[in-house]
Order: structure tokens, then C-alpha cells, then sequence
């Protein structure tokens, strides 16, 4: 099965941005308009989206429910969506929108019960467990705490688990290339669950290495809004 590749749109009031190690003093708005940016992403062969409302990570609700809605109505993207996600209603407003995919981090981490009620519920295939690691520790509450566990304890935690998403921090947004040797780890320890690698990504080059560990996915943010990365080139190597 081929690896998804999967174009970022993080919001904030609205707009599409990028944060870099996920310091809100450090944004870039690269457009207004989240939903066009959408649109073209899906015109130049994308079929996935993963879409933060960084708002709503801050606040602890879903914020950005216009543009989400809007990207939902307007795109045939197949959706993951994180950022506040606490209650069940939302969960089901998302779904209802077509959201493929839930993220769920701090609260996995904070209320793993919880979790594994909302895995039994609406089923462990429609959630991503969002882990964001410093030295493959935890940390949550937009990255300004430790945990206090690793991720491979974390994963450990949860039987019905089928996806996870593993940010590096110290590459995010760095276009250096992605922690490999992390997620060579998590594919030898967990070999059975869908990984997604997000962080660092800076050329087809690294999405190609990634390709070679049989992940589930790569989400891509500033390479392909710097045009590090063009999806012509994914399609010339066969990865789109």
C-alpha cells in the first residue's frame, strides 16, 4: 500500500499559518483563505488533509468550525482533524462533516479512560493518537509540558489503538529532515500499527526514506509551502 501523503493546514482566527516548534510567537501566515489553500492542494493530486485548529489546542474547544466546515463542504479530501477535541458532541459534529480521522493527544495522555471509551464507542479506527516527543518523551499542552512518559509507554496503553501520529518537536518546521531513526523504532516495536510521521520533512528525498519504512503516512507542512517540496516531483517518484 502506498504511503499517504498529507498536506498540513494549521488555523488560527481563521488563516492558514505555520509555527515553528510550535512557538505562537513564531507565525507564518501563508494564506487567508484555508479553504482555497485546500482546493489547490486536492487540484494538484493530494487526496488527504490534516487540519489543526490551533485555537482550539489553545483553548481546549474546537474554534475554527466555519473553515472546517467549509473545507469539508467544498473538498473531497479525506480529512484528520486535532486541536480541542474534549467532548463527545464535537466528536460527532466532526464526523458529520465526514472528518475521517479524530487526533487526540494531551487528552490521551491526561484521560487515557476516556479515550479508550471514545476508541469503544465510535470505533478505534476513526482516532489518531497525536504524540508530540522531545527525546521521544511526551509532551502536551501545546508543548509546554513533560509528560512524564515516552511514547512507546504511551502506545502501550492503549489495546484498541490502530494510528498514530508522531510529531518530532525539534524538527517541526526546521526543514532539516525528519527524526528517521525515531520512527524506525516505533515501526520495530509496533509493526502492526498504522504510524504517521510529521516534523522536519524538507524534500521528496526524505518523503522517499520515509516510503522505504512502510508507514502509514508523512504529513507535510512548510516544505510544500516553501515549494521544498512540489507534488509534480511526489508524482515523477511515484510517491503521489
Amino acid at each position: 500500500m502506498k504511503m499517504k501523503i498529507i498536506p498540513a493546514i494549521d488555523l488560527i482566527k481563521g488563516k492558514c499559518v505555520r509555527l515553528v516548534q510550535g512557538d505562537f510567537g513564531k507565525v507564518t501566515v501563508y494564506s487567508e483563505d484555508p479553504v482555497k489553500v485546500a482546493r489547490e492542494f486536492e487540484e494538484e493530486g493530494f487526496e488527504h488533509l490534516h487540519l489543526v485548529d490551533l485555537d482550539g489546542a489553545r483553548h481546549g474547544k474546537v474554534m475554527n468550525w466555519k473553515v472546517i466546515e467549509k473545507i469539508a463542504e467544498s473538498t473531497a479530501l479525506k480529512m484528520d482533524f486535532g486541536g480541542g477535541v474534549k467532548t463527545e458532541e464535537e466528536i460527532e459534529r466532526l464526523m458529520g462533516l465526514g472528518v475521517e480521522y479524530i487526533n487526540v493527544g494531551s487528552m490521551a495522555v491526561l484521560q487515557p479512560d476516556k479515550f479508550d471509551e471514545w476508541m469503544q464507542k465510535f470505533g478505534s479506527d476513526n482516532f489518531i493518537l497525536s504524540a508530540d516527543v522531545q527525546q521521544e518523551k511526551v509532551q502536551i499542552a501545546g508543548w509546554q509540558e513533560d509528560a512524564g512518559i515516552s511514547v512507546f509507554d504511551l502506545i502501550k496503553k492503549f489495546k484498541k489503538l490502530r494510528h498514530v501520529t508522531c510529531t518530532d518537536i525539534n524538527t517541526d518546521g526546521m526543514l532539516k529532515g525528519p527524526n528517521f531513526a525515531l520512527y524506525k523504532k516505533l515501526k520495530a516495536k509496533f509493526p502492526e500499527l498504522g504510524i504517521i510521521a510529521s516534523g522536519g520533512v524538507s524534500s521528496a528525498d526524505d518523503v522517499e526514506e520515509l516510503n522505504y519504512l512502510k508507514l502509514e503516512g508523512v504529513i507535510i507542512g512548510k516544505a510544500l509551502y516553501e515549494k521544498k517540496i512540489t507534488a509534480e516531483e511526489l508524482k515523477n517518484r511515484n510517491l503521489l
